[in-house]
């Protein structure tokens, strides 16, 4: 009963939305705002999302590449003489 309610409510509603005239403004260019500054926007952004991950990825391979190191070298200089 209750996911008929909500079927028959969501039919209701998407008719509606589908008879009104805004509907019909979602792919004109002026509804969306779309400018000249939009790709370069647009740019910018996907430069950010594509470059951030490499950015950190390059910092924590230099911040822990320096941990292991010294770690190394300290487990090394502890290792018995006679074993070497």
């Amino acid at each position: 009963m209750n996911k008929m309610y909500f079927f028959r409510l969501m039919c209701c509603a998407l008719l509606i939305s589908s008879l009104s005239e805004s509907a019909f403004a979602l792919d004109s260019y002026r509804y969306l705002h779309v400018t000249i500054e939009t790709p370069w926007s647009i740019f910018l952004f996907l430069l950010i999302g594509i470059l951030a991950p490499f950015v950190l990825m390059a910092i924590l391979i230099w911040r822990y590449s320096t941990r292991y190191k010294s770690e190394e070298d300290h487990a090394e200089s502890q290792q018995d003489p006679s074993q070497q």
